[in-house]
């Protein structure tokens, strides 16, 4: 016997340094997450006030408290809750959890039971049959196919979870965005309001001065045209505020008629927000986490489908009882019980496996390509938006100069005019433009404050 045992030895290594060369080749390609070139620092200089953030500087919680908004804080929490984009990714999300947890159950033997019974003819002769059983079955995980499922399943559900993340930032990003553009359209109609009033006392002052007999008829329809195309402007900044309204409200879970905001105060300043570094844009984009983590998916189905060459090994377990009368089914002498193992191999499939594996590389190189082109265009929003901030305070603060200029040039020529020495045309030149000029200024910092929000969406807000 034991020189059995010895002769047998070799044969048994070999057979299972075979098992695990086979293994080997069966499961996935070792992964690791495909490498991207991200520069040590921004191409685009940020504005002042702000800076490349150090790790403890980068707020995981609500980004949005930055703009010290009550009012905004309450929105993003009814959005939370009554958004239906959400409620569907959440809805997705669980779908995904559920299939990682039906693929690791294959890891576990399965157990059935059953009873039957029947009428049965044979050889001219009838006689019932009853029977009960229970069977359990268990696919031994030679080649890793069910392991490579199991790990596709739970990065799907991680991506899923990182397309919540993604979604949720997304829509709070734009609904700070249309509430911070309220602020600017409330601001506009203001100015707007205090424009008409200010024109409807030089209309008032062109009356008294044609009773006078200073100032001719012309005068007088000059400083009516311009108060009517004032009223004008403000009833068109109505339609841009009520639209906001809408909006903010479809965001929240809202129809519109079931949300009123009052008038807002333009926020006072833009506020400074750190800017990470490049390299942490891979670990703070949710986007960029989905699709990292459907590349590793996309690299177990290849395990998967190099699976399919190897034959499969199941165990299986049947036992019960048998009888063809009900009352002795449970008698010791109607048992019965199978136990043993069964191997399934594809002998030819025309190809069929040779190209589900090449779908599966495909895919790979596929996803890659998607994670690469979203770092890329992570780095890109970042770019945009730092050139945007950093240029848009500049515009902002020229155009604040150009607006004390216009105002001066409005109180010169105002007092020219009630001097006698120059037109009303001149007044109404100078007026068109410091309104323009205000406008402009309010129109500059909306997209300040936009652009503010845009920056902390692209660097990940709160992931």
């Amino acid at each position: 016997m034991p020189a059995l045992q010895a002769r047998m030895r070799p044969h048994a290594l070999l057979v299972a340094s075979l098992c695990a060369l086979l293994t080997g080749c069966a499961g996935p390609p070792a992964y690791v997450r495909p490498e991207v070139a991200v520069p040590a620092a921004y191409k685009e200089q940020p504005p002042d006030g702000w800076q490349a953030a150090r790790p403890s500087d980068l707020q995981r919680g609500p980004w949005w408290r930055v703009f010290g908004d009550a009012q905004l804080d309450a929105l993003i929490a009814d959005l939370d809750a009554g958004n239906q984009d959400l409620r569907r990714a959440e809805a997705v999300l669980r779908q995904a959890r559920a299939a990682s947890d039906a693929a690791r159950s294959s890891l576990y033997p399965s157990i059935s039971g059953g009873a039957a019974a029947s009428r049965v003819h044979r050889a001219g002769a009838s006689f019932d049959a009853y029977s009960l059983d229970v069977a359990a079955g268990w696919e031994l995980d030679l080649w890793g196919r069910v392991r490579s499922g199991v790990a596709a399943a739970e990065a799907a559900a991680s991506a899923s979870e990182a397309d919540l993340a993604a979604a949720r930032l997304s829509l709070q990003a734009q609904l700070a965005q249309s509430y911070l553009q309220l602020h600017i359209a409330d601001a506009q109609r203001k100015l707007l309001g205090d424009t008409v009033e200010s024109y409807r006392r030089s209309l008032e002052l062109t009356r008294n001065r044609l009773a006078a007999g200073v100032v001719t008829r012309a005068d007088v329809a000059q400083a009516e045209l311009q108060l009517k195309s004032a009223e004008a402007q403000r009833l068109e900044a109505g339609i841009a505020r009520a639209q906001l309204e809408h909006a903010i409200a479809l965001l929240t879970g809202r129809a519109p008629a079931a949300l009123a905001l009052g008038e807002m105060p333009l926020p006072a300043e833009v506020p400074a927000v750190p800017a990470s570094l490049p390299s942490q844009l891979l670990e703070r984009r949710p986007d960029v986490a989905a699709a990292e983590r459907r590349v590793a998916a996309a690299n177990a189905q290849i395990g998967v489908a190099r699976a399919a060459y190897f034959p499969s090994l199941n165990l299986s377990a049947d036992g019960g009882f048998r009888s063809n009368r009900l009352g002795e089914l449970l008698s010791l002498p109607n048992r019965f019980w199978s136990l043993g193992p069964s191997l399934a191999a594809t002998l030819f499939d025309g190809g069929a496996r040779a190209a589900a594996s090449a779908q599966a590389e495909a895919a790979y190189d596929a996803t890659v390509a998607a994670y690469r082109q979203a770092v890329l265009g992570a780095l890109g929003e970042v770019e945009d938006n730092l050139v945007a901030l950093s240029v848009l305070a500049d515009q902002e603060r020229v155009q604040r100069e150009a607006l004390a200029a216009a105002r001066t040039s409005l109180e010169i020529v105002t007092l020219q005019y009630k001097a006698g020495t120059v037109s009303y045309l001149n007044v109404i030149v100078v007026q068109a433009a410091v309104l323009q000029t205000e406008r402009a200024v309010l129109d500059l910092r909306g997209r300040r404050l936009t652009a503010t929000v845009a920056l902390i969406k692209a660097t990940g807000g709160n992931w």
